[in-house]
């Protein structure tokens, strides 16, 4: 009787055993990341301390999971179940951990890119191409790591990767050609992401990225283009943001011929120092100038020279230019003549008469 229950006990013991090993490992990493999430919190705190916080966001979800896998690991050593099927599922439980981590790592990596990249001045610029280049290279080193952790020979699928990719490079050329396209977009930096461009066949607007494929240009009408990165790197491209960001405003005014030049000039540099105090956008430093140009027909034609901190400012302060111009020129006499046709009375009828 006595080896009976003492057997029911050691029967009863080695089935709770491995469910108690799971119900302590998901309360130790309750506890650790309780106490490993109070002191990132508070890291996280701190100014220009992105860190922690990236950290804490990422890893807050698979901690316990990661506890959770590990308990059930330790539970299987422990329990009775059959040697291959143990092995087997710690095998699949590594592999699966290798992942979760995996994953972690390149989102964090492309996180931190993301933000220490604006803060540097590094080679590549943060696009979708280069972010996603980064999470291959973390999940393909992460898949060589499960392979190998499952005894999985790594050489001779590098091989067949190595022919296979062969194959694959001569039947995507005209794919491969846009993503070298882009990694020489992004190296060469004549073209970044945020810069004002226009090309030749007459598309102008702000690069928003650079993909593997194409590179997206957002137009002033809200709309996008999409211009193949092999198309782009062969075009003719104007960009308004090299080499600084601050455009010159041209404005072309036509005064009469009986105004007073010198008056002119004075008054039209008064009103564009204004404006470039006053208009947002407008450099309040430059200096503006005139400069004359044309004996025109009705006029005596200038160009007016301000100065913008970047491409689309140069709206606003034509507007605000031109509005307060017009009103300057009618309080201080100035006339901007109407263009004029003189006909010869005498001439045509001249010509009238020859014909009768």
């Amino acid at each position: 009787m006595t080896e009976r229950l003492e057997l029911s006990i050691k029967r009863l013991f080695e089935m709770i055993l491995p469910w108690a090993i799971v119900l302590v490992s998901l309360a130790a990493g309750y506890i650790i990341r309780q106490i490993l999430f109070v002191r990132l919190t508070r890291w996280a705190k701190e100014p220009k301390n992105q860190i922690a916080d990236i950290a804490v966001s990422l890893i807050r979800a698979p901690f316990i999971i990661w506890f959770l896998m590990l308990g059930i690991y330790l539970a299987l050593q422990f329990s009775q179940l059959p040697p291959n099927v143990v092995t087997l599922t710690g095998k699949v439980l590594l592999a699966l951990g290798i992942f979760s981590v995996t994953l972690v790592v390149a989102n964090l990596a492309t996180r931190l890119t993301r933000i220490y990249s604006g803060k540097l001045d590094v080679a590549l610029p943060v696009t979708s191409l280069t972010q996603n280049i980064a999470r291959i290279v973390v999940f393909g080193i992460g898949i060589l790591i499960i392979l190998s952790s499952l005894n999985i020979p790594i050489t001779p699928i590098l091989a067949t990767l190595g022919v296979g990719g062969l194959a694959v490079a001569l039947a995507l050329q005209d794919t491969l050609s846009n993503l070298f396209a882009g990694f020489h977009i992004i190296a060469a930096r004549q073209i970044k992401v945020g810069d004002y461009v226009k090309l030749d066949t007459g598309e102008e607007g702000y690069v928003t990225d650079i993909t593997w494929r194409t590179t997206k240009i957002k137009m002033l009408p809200n709309n996008v283009v999409l211009v193949p990165n092999e198309k782009l790197i062969k075009a003719i491209v104007t960009n308004y943001y090299l080499p600084d960001k601050e455009i010159a405003v041209l404005v072309n005014v036509g005064i009469h011929y009986s105004s007073d030049l010198k008056k002119v000039e004075q008054v039209t540099c008064e009103v564009a120092k204004e404006v470039m105090k006053d208009v947002t956008g407008g450099v309040p430093e430059f200096e503006p100038f005139i400069r004359y140009n044309t004996f025109g027909d009705f006029s005596i034609g200038f160009t007016v020279i301000l100065r913008a901190r970047e491409f689309v400012d140069q709206y606003l302060i034509k507007h605000e230019f031109i509005k307060r111009l017009h009103e300057r020129y009618a309080k201080e006499g100035i006339v901007i003549p109407y263009p004029i046709r003189a006909i010869n009375y005498e001439q045509e009828k001249g010509k009238r008469i020859e014909i009768g």
